[in-house]
């Protein structure tokens, strides 16, 4: 079967806002966010009256990082005015957010506190940018925001070593306020510790794009609603004392791609894109033998390839042979090769006219061209040595095709992701939900465009696979995977199948 043989149908179409329109939503969010903050920082004195939590939820791209930045700042007002607690669950969090802070408020007012062993690992750079300690009577004087994760925080007798070094007296709060980042990362036994730290607690984070799979009948010492390790925010909604909202819009996805994200958050009120259908493109240049695969990626409208004829793969997530399959199609996209476009914006997100290129071989710096994630550590050393092949032979630069874990990636953004699927082979639904999870980090980190390969028989497997019983701890109880979720995820993509078995047997 050639490409030319091979018909891609298309995703359901969304309408949406889009522009100045979509990012003033996201604008209208933070400022009634800012707003409510102050309230209840000016009224922190009156106990058990008013907002004592904020919750701002985020889907993935929609620039989160700066809403989080933006209400730190407010937070901490003039030197010296409030002191002002951040954290979140890994180091890797709260590293770039101390750094933003520092850029915005000043490297003196800004304290990075760190554990020694993630101080040995910091980048070189950081401490130029921002103030680091590992112990808390380095603290300097003129800090007014403390950043450190939720473990250092709790660290037995953590709290009375930096109320000494900010001057906190006996009796009172350590923070005025404390903001968590990624919030719906954090168990609630963790925050339990934190919570305390705090009379005013701000969560921002992504929500968390697949639902969570809630515990059976009285699987905690006979509590049904008592889970220690379901996310802290979650105890906190539909209360009187919490301010809850969505912000209404993304920026990272291609305006083609915004359908699938709807289908990761199905819940929400309201989900724009900042970019338009046509905004970002990745154009190829030539007509090698699939060429007709890379167009249709190029229009930014999340694809499925489903291939057949292949021999069997070694694992579900596993599989030399669709890898060498896929290492022909990225020969031909390198051969030819592409340029990726990108409409640029003014500051109130709507189109200046200009667009911005990147080719292979191009600028050495920015976000990567293309990626290739896998789930397992042996799919990825396989697709390591795929793009170092690749970049020998066609001159590559670092940037041009990197292969990397999905968990590796998180928090990385790149223009095409060719998603190597957690699906591929899989023949139990055990296997499809294991690492399904991982397929929304996937999905997620793309600005032009994405490729899902995958063995056939996915429609199949989640028709006729048996759901597995029991909580999600292993416990008895009685609960269904989430297939509907599944289903609803890979209809919002176009679709492609090609079957290779010609190919096979002709080298045979």
């Amino acid at each position: 079967m050639s490409w030319s043989e091979v018909t891609f149908t298309t995703g359901p179409a969304e309408a949406g806002k889009h522009h100045a329109e979509a990012a003033a939503g996201n604008t209208a969010v933070v400022a009634e966010a800012k707003a409510t903050l102050l309230t209840a920082l000016a009224h922190a004195e009156l106990a058990g009256e008013g907002i004592t939590h904020l919750l701002l939820k985020a889907a993935a791209g929609a620039g989160k990082s700066y809403a989080l930045r933006q209400l730190i700042v407010a937070a901490a007002g003039s030197p010296g005015s409030r002191a002002v607690g951040v954290t979140a669950f890994t180091n890797n969090q709260i590293r770039p957010l101390a750094v933003g802070l520092a850029k915005e408020l000043g490297r003196a007012r800004v304290c990075l506190h760190l554990s020694q062993n993630a101080m040995d690992q910091l980048p070189p750079d950081v401490e130029q940018q921002v103030t680091v300690v590992t112990k808390a009577k380095d603290i300097p004087a003129s800090c007014d925001v403390l950043v450190a994760t939720a473990h250092k925080l709790k660290a037995p007798g953590e709290k009375g070593r930096i109320a000494d070094a900010l001057g906190v007296e006996e009796g009172h709060p350590l923070f005025h306020v404390l903001f968590v980042d990624e919030a719906w990362q954090m168990p609630h036994h963790l925050f339990d510790v934190v919570g305390r730290l705090a009379p005013v607690i701000v969560g921002v984070g992504d929500v968390g794009q697949l639902p969570p799979l809630e515990v059976g009948t009285n699987p905690w010492r006979g509590d049904s609603g008592h889970n220690p390790y379901r996310a802290w925010p979650i105890a906190f909604h539909g209360k009187s004392s919490t301010w809850e909202r969505e912000l209404p819009a993304v920026w990272r996805p291609a305006g083609e791609a915004l359908g699938l994200w709807r289908a990761f958050y199905p819940g929400w009120g309201e989900l724009n894109s900042v970019a338009a259908p046509g905004d970002r493109r990745i154009v190829p240049h030539g007509n090698g033998p699939s060429a007709p695969l890379w167009r249709q990626v190029g229009t930014g409208v999340p694809t499925l390839l489903k291939v057949d004829g292949l021999p069997d793969s070694e694992a579900p997530d596993v599989d030399l042979p669709l890898t060498l399959a896929l290492e022909g199609w990225l020969d031909d996209l390198f051969s030819d090769g592409f340029t990726v476009e990108t409409a640029e914006y003014a500051s109130d997100a709507q189109p200046t006219g200009e667009v911005k290129t990147d080719n292979p071989g191009g600028t050495a710096t920015g976000d990567p061209l293309v990626v290739l994630l896998a789930t397992r550590n042996q799919a990825v050393d396989d697709l390591h040595a795929v793009a170092e092949r690749l970049r020998e032979k066609h001159g590559l630069q670092e940037r041009d095709l990197v292969a990397s874990t999905v968990d590796s990636w998180q928090g990385r953004t790149n223009a095409l992701t060719i998603a190597f699927h957690p699906l591929t082979g899989a023949t139990q639904l055990d296997d499809f939900n294991s690492a399904f999870g991982r397929l929304a980090v996937t999905c997620t980190r793309a600005t032009h465009g994405l490729l899902v390969l995958s063995r056939t028989g996915l429609d199949d497997l989640l028709e006729t696979a048996p759901a597995r019983p029991g909580t999600p701890f292993g416990e008895p109880g009685f609960r269904q995977l989430p297939r509907q979720t599944h289903q609803r995820i890979l209809g919002s993509f176009a679709r492609g199948k090609i079957d290779l078995s010609e190919q096979q047997n002709q080298g045979a």
